[in-house]
């Protein structure tokens, strides 16, 4: 069983236009099996500050060792973090920055990523770190608020392409309970 295959029953509550005796609104109630999603929302900061993070080390050895310029030392950072992340996610299934979010690497059917998914995912993240520029208009009700262009990361090219997932530590052991019951369903 894989985690893209696994789906969750929600129960939506659409209000009617009926009310009962004692004046509460009526509602029907519609059952959904929706896809899981085991990505918790809004993750793009932490994981911008965890590439940061995984940057950090790197840069103070080539700036404060080496006595390379700031901007040298950024850039060489770049490939090193790449190829340090492609050897701590493939053994720890994290990096230093991630493992600072309680973040984990998992690939589609639950487990650490192998060696060439990790390596496939590192080299995509350059193009992770490509901001996406979007018009920003408040709504008419806030007046505090000036319209402008918001930059936001997009940091889900590398897993929607190797199939894998970044989640939280404490919900690995559901996913895994999620995907044994899948499996002794299809079993049976």
């Amino acid at each position: 069983m894989k985690i893209s295959e696994l789906k969750e029953n929600r129960i939506i509550h659409r209000p009617t236009r009926y009310f009962d005796e004692l004046g509460n609104r009526i509602y029907n109630e519609f059952e959904y099996e929706l896809p899981y999603n085991p990505v918790h929302k809004n993750n793009e900061t932490e994981r911008l500050f965890a590439k940061i993070i995984d940057m950090i080390p790197f840069f103070l050895v080539f700036v404060l060792i080496f006595h390379l310029p700031v901007i040298f030392g950024i850039v060489l950072s770049i490939p090193c973090v790449i190829i340090s992340g492609i050897l701590c996610e493939w053994y720890f299934g994290t990096t230093l920055g991630k493992k600072v979010f309680k973040l984990k690497i998992l690939d589609d059917y639950g487990n650490q990523p192998g060696f060439v998914k990790s390596l496939l995912r590192n080299i995509l993240c350059l193009a992770n770190l490509c901001p996406v520029l979007t018009d920003y208009n408040p709504p008419a009700s806030d007046t505090r608020t000036q319209s402008g262009t918001q930059m936001n990361f997009s940091m889900h090219l590398n897993n929607k392409i190797c199939k894998t997932y970044i989640v939280k530590e404490s919900k690995v052991k559901e996913i895994h309970e999620l995907l044994s019951q899948k499996d002794k369903k299809a079993a049976l």
